[in-house]
């Protein structure tokens, strides 16, 4: 069986060897010889300290992690009773909410027979959209989920 691509620690191409010779080699420097490509023929090995590769691929891994933009998500309650009052509070709070850049879940909970009356809740959702337009885009229409009506409101971005 030959090896193709073997490259010793100096990274140097050792061009085609036979596996005998590829293990020799690694053993000679103390280290792995890793098989990077084994679909090609004959397949590409590499000959480096393997537990350090994984490390350093770990180590990217939690980098890209860390750079990642986690969005959070927060949520106001109404029911169809709601009083224009607390909803003045729960819209004050998402339009806050939404200019740090955070989306708002607004959910509209049904007691009891409410829910033969969701046209209410589905007016009321409108009106949180309009009240909030200028600062959130509807990212999930309402839809009645159980005996709850949700939408999913997020914060506009400008790309200019």
């Amino acid at each position: 069986m030959e090896e193709a691509g073997e490259k010793g620690p100096t990274s140097r191409n050792m061009g085609v060897v036979t596996l005998r010779e590829a293990l020799d080699i690694a053993t000679q420097y103390g280290l792995d010889l890793v098989e990077v490509a084994p679909e090609a023929n004959p397949p590409v090995c590499k000959v480096m300290d393997f537990g350090k590769f994984q490390y350093e691929q770990k180590r990217k891994e939690k980098r890209a992690k860390k750079n990642q933009k986690v969005v959070e998500i927060k949520e106001i309650q109404l029911k169809p009773k709601t009083d224009d009052y607390h909803l003045g509070i729960s819209l004050k709070r998402a339009r806050q909410w939404l200019e740090e850049g955070k989306k708002v879940k607004v959910r509209v909970r049904f007691r009891g027979r409410e829910i033969t009356h969701s046209h209410i809740g589905r007016d009321r959702l409108e009106n949180v959209r309009e009240q909030l337009s200028d600062v959130s885009v509807v990212e999930q229409m309402p839809n009645l989920e159980g005996r709850d009506m949700l939408m999913v409101l997020a914060p506009i971005t400008d790309k200019k």
